[in-house]
């Protein structure tokens, strides 16, 4: 029969401290199966520790945690075969340790109860209390001549110690569950715990005799010693049912703090939210947290994988991390080892870089954006696709390497292009290759569609472009402007280059039946037909080798206007509108203006001093130019589709009567 050692009460000075941490310690109970298993992990590393050392000369046998159910008893057990506990070292590790701390948890945030709280390892046995009205354990140390010892408490601040008959070593915590936490008691919950917060510790849990965790962290290894297939397959088992990620950033470093882990960049939908982290934050292979929105710099948040530090203090709000030294150091390194990893790219394998691009781009745009260190680090990995045509005509050269004797391609070019042809190139490239054209002058699109037109018109000059068509190259062009300040950018629909105006056209000689120019007398023709005060009508005649193929007309929306009212809708969380002040450019040399022009003057004003067939066709000729003009800059709303409609329908009936 056991021999009682000792009975007591636990020194905590804070009244009611039970309810209180059992309240405010975690916001989820279920984390106590987390802690708890944590201990007994930490056991049997310090089993391995001190059988290295003379102090143990025993076997230290095959590792194991196992997991016991007793619905009838309404038991849950985790026991280990780790280090154990004497009597001494349960009354200081239990009853003064870990009671301490709760009462310094208690005295720290029990008037902070919005805060929240990451986690409290070092408070982790006291976390059975959550679940359980009563909390055994029952533990032999490793030391010879040992006497096993059990504890048993009851929630209150007394305890009871006594001789135990275990002949074991290690330890078993056994919690007789309340009522309302009957849940534990089922395989299937635990099992699912067991995946969430445990899979990877490094010892296996057994439950109903069979291991229930992976074991392996894959982070925890060398990378040397890992194939894409196990970064693969890591992937495919944190985030089921996604596509591959693009590639991935092995994270390794124990100076100047520890840091271990794996980030992956998944192909971005367009319903991802940019500022919601879904990295797994990890303390020694034990699941803390689904995001590291504190530790991960904000424009890596999209990244998917694991951190894994010991170094990321976990007891704390986490607004205190946001300002710890540590953790800010931890981002910085973080941010450079996935630069790190894209210049690597870049440089070895410049067609993966670019087939990754769609989706790296953003990462690396915004990063620009947001981190000064991240931007000089990447700024010469920043590309473009452009409308240049970057293939040689000129056979490759081969040479013969003199590390491995391969035959490789000296044509650093024709390596930029995608799966489809498209050509890519950087920002310097790009001022390197048209200085000659347009010195520090840089011409883009943002839409690849409804700008067809004027980047036709430029391409069909020689004049390049670039295109910045993803939702982040509104906020990066005027980052870009920032850091290239000679450099000048032009939208492709916001003026236009003289390259682009032929003026031999003659569109300035002066007509002397009418006395005006040509351009004078078809933007009066144009005033008159669309009567819209804020349109301003501009007569150019384009420079084009198929002058039918070119445009009659195209609407230009001045870059700095257009730019003020793009801010001014974001700031108000809106859409931006099609400005009501823009310019029509009708194209002189387009045959369509001319027979325009023409019909006009064969009008014959009626007797009744209305309009005549002809003049109204011709009204109705410039009206539809305008729509068409319109058409390849926005699409109408529903009035709008209908006027269109029913012009083009009357325009067309007026016709076939001619």
């Amino acid at each position: 029969m056991a021999v009682v050692q000792e009975t007591g009460n636990i020194s905590i000075h804070t009244e009611n401290i039970f309810p209180i941490i059992k309240k405010w310690l975690y916001s989820d109970h279920e984390i106590f199966l987390r802690e708890l298993i944590s201990n007994a992990v930490d056991a049997i590393s310090k089993l391995n520790m001190v059988s290295r050392s003379s102090d143990f000369t025993g076997e230290v046998g095959e590792p194991e945690i196992t997991i016991a159910i007793d619905k009838d008893a309404k038991t849950l057990s985790v026991s280990d075969n780790g280090i154990g506990m004497t009597a001494d070292e349960v009354k200081k590790y239990i009853n003064q340790v870990a009671f301490s701390s709760a009462e310094e948890f208690v005295s720290k945030y029990k008037d902070n109860t919005d805060q929240q709280i990451i986690g409290h390892f070092g408070l982790g046995f006291y976390s059975s209390f959550m679940v359980s009205d009563r909390v055994e354990i029952d533990t032999l140390s490793y030391q010879a001549e040992a006497t096993a010892v059990h504890w048993s408490c009851d929630g209150t601040t007394s305890f009871e110690l006594t001789d135990s008959e275990r002949t074991d070593r290690g330890t078993t915590i056994t919690l007789h569950l309340m009522e309302e936490e009957a849940e534990y008691l089922e395989t299937t919950r635990i099992q699912q715990l067991i995946k969430t917060y445990c899979d990877f510790m490094p010892v296996p849990i057994k439950l109903d005799g069979e291991s229930a965790n992976k074991q392996n962290a894959p982070w925890k290894q060398s990378p040397g010693n890992l194939t894409d297939e196990d970064y693969l397959e890591l992937y495919r088992y944190l985030y089921p049912f996604q596509e591959e990620p693009l590639l991935w950033v092995h994270l390794n470093t124990d100076y100047p703090f520890v840091v271990n882990g794996i980030l992956y960049f998944p192909k971005l939908r367009p319903d991802v939210d940019v500022t919601k982290g879904q990295i797994k934050l990890f303390c020694n292979q034990v699941f803390v947290s689904d995001n590291c929105e504190e530790i991960i710099p904000q424009f890596l948040l999209p990244l998917r994988g694991v951190v894994d530090s010991t170094d990321i203090p976990l007891n704390v709000s986490r607004s205190f991390l946001q300002n710890d030294r540590t953790v800010r150091r931890i981002a910085d390194y973080i941010a450079k080892k996935v630069g790190d990893r894209l210049k690597e790219l870049y440089r070895t394998d410049k067609a993966k870089y670019i087939e990754c691009w769609q989706d790296l781009g953003t990462f690396v745009k915004f990063g620009s954006l947001n981190n000064d260190k991240f931007k000089q680090q990447i700024a010469d990995f920043i590309i473009f696709r452009t409308t240049a045509n970057l293939v040689s005509d000129q056979p490759k050269v081969e040479v013969q390497t003199a590390e491995d004797d391969a035959w490789q391609s000296t044509d650093e070019e024709s390596a930029a292009i995608d799966a489809k042809g498209n050509p890519y190139t950087t920002l310097k490239e790009y001022l390197e290759r048209n200085k000659e054209k347009h010195e520090n002058r840089v011409f883009y699109t943002t839409d690849e569609v409804s700008q067809a037109t004027y980047i036709d018109l430029h391409k069909r000059q020689g004049l390049e472009v670039l295109y910045l068509d993803s939702f982040i190259d509104t906020h990066f062009v005027p980052f870009l402007e920032r850091e290239y300040s000679d450099v000048k950018f032009s939208r492709v629909d916001s003026d236009l280059d003289d390259t682009l105006i032929d003026e031999s056209a003659g569109s300035d000689i002066v007509d002397p039946t009418t006395n005006k120019t040509k351009g004078e007398r078809v933007k009066e023709l144009f005033e008159k037909a669309l009567a819209q005060p804020k349109v301003t009508i501009r007569t150019d005649a384009l420079k084009s080798d198929d002058v039918q193929g070119a445009p009659p007309a195209i609407v230009l929306l001045p870059e700095e206007m257009r730019r003020m009212q793009e801010m001014m809708a974001m700031m108000q969380q809106q859409t931006a509108q099609f400005p009501e002040e823009h310019t029509l450019l009708v194209n002189t040399a387009h045959p369509l203006i001319q027979n325009l022009l023409d019909m006009s003057q064969g009008t014959i004003v009626q007797a009744d001093g209305g309009e005549s067939p002809t003049a109204a066709m011709a009204n109705m000729i410039c009206q539809h130019v305008y729509d068409l003009a319109l058409m390849a800059q926005k699409g109408f709303d529903a009035d709008g589709m209908k006027s269109f409609v029913e012009r083009s329908n009357s325009l067309l009936t007026g016709l076939t009567k001619s």
